[in-house]
């Protein structure tokens, strides 16, 4: 928790090589965004804090009248890109919401509205070219998943106009507890240009391909993971180093009593893997990712937002 008692971690990333020197973020540091104030009213939450082993976060960006979601991603410039969905009364979202973009010292330098493609961006993930990134948006009060093109150059960060909404069609909706449920966690894979969408409210795992240059919908895309079995309401989504897709689960849908907030791994194909819980209360697993430390160690990172908690694993390599 940082110095404000901002709680209800839900975006978390690391930090990657090439950001400028004079950035307080350095490579391999791990940053985790804040939905809920000291009130815990959901969608007032103002920071980003910086994880300090051991220690006390260090709070990177402050700001006014947000709601920090799981969009959160650090580029190699030191821009920092997070999405805001923010309420009056911790019920009522205030739509449509915004992506801001926080300069390598942390402070605010735009904020993107658009009531199309950013309509309550609730995560996202990137490909970062430098001067040229695509930002992969999942849009939860619409439920679509929009491509927001940026150009970084010295005057800051300006959207191209080539920003266009990829897929649509996925289930979404008010929620009494999870506040609003919808597309949520988002991996692409470069290599062979698909994007994996959790949607939470389908209870699935959808690829789009072709993502990084479509110019219109395709719809939700090809269905490659339901299982009722190990799925209650994914939410965050990260491309494991062995190319397995991890998720956390909300438990806002299909919810398990005997299987609380599970993280689980499972193949492109759809095929189970691995699971394991991130608490024993349930609703507590969000955010995840992949990285790596100062030291290039594969890492991998979870948020537990019932205790307000950062887990940090370092991955075991070999066969």
């Amino acid at each position: 928790m940082p110095t404000n008692g901002d709680v209800n971690p839900y975006g978390i990333a690391f930090v990657p090589a090439g950001v400028p020197s004079w950035s307080p973020l350095k490579p391999g540091d791990v940053v985790v965004s804040n939905f809920n104030a000291q009130s815990n009213l959901q969608g007032t939450g103002t920071t980003i804090v910086k994880i300090v082993p051991n220690s006390q976060p260090v709070t990177f960006f402050a700001g006014h009248n947000l709601g920090l979601t799981t969009a959160l991603a650090v580029l190699r410039s030191g821009f920092v890109l997070v999405g805001n969905v923010p309420t009056a009364d911790g019920k009522n979202v205030i739509a449509p919401g915004s992506l801001l973009v926080i300069n390598p010292q942390g402070r605010l330098v735009k904020e993107l509205k658009d009531a199309r493609l950013l309509d309550g961006p609730w995560d996202l993930t990137v490909i970062d070219g430098g001067q040229f990134v695509k930002v992969f948006v999942s849009d939860v009060i619409n439920g679509t998943v929009a491509r927001i093109d940026l150009l970084i150059g010295e005057n800051g960060v300006t959207e191209l106009p080539t920003s266009t909404i990829i897929a649509s069609g996925y289930l979404h909706r008010t929620d009494p507890a999870a506040l609003v449920v919808g597309p949520t966690g988002l991996a692409y894979d470069g290599l062979h240009d698909v994007l994996y969408v959790a949607s939470t409210g389908d209870n699935a795992v959808f690829a789009v391909y072709g993502a990084a240059g479509a110019s219109h919908s395709g719809g939700v895309g090809r269905l490659i993971y339901q299982d009722n079995t190990h799925l209650h309401g994914p939410l965050a989504l990260a491309l494991a180093p062995n190319g397995h897709l991890v998720t956390a689960n909300g438990d806002a849908v299909n919810p398990d009593p005997q299987q609380p907030s599970e993280i689980v791994e499972f193949t492109v194909d759809g095929q189970f893997v691995a699971q394991m819980s991130a608490d024993p209360t349930a609703g507590s697993a969000f955010g995840l990712a992949f990285g790596m430390d100062s030291q290039h160690h594969s890492q991998f990172a979870a948020v537990d937002d019932s205790t307000n908690t950062t887990t940090v694993w370092t991955l075991r390599t070999g066969n």
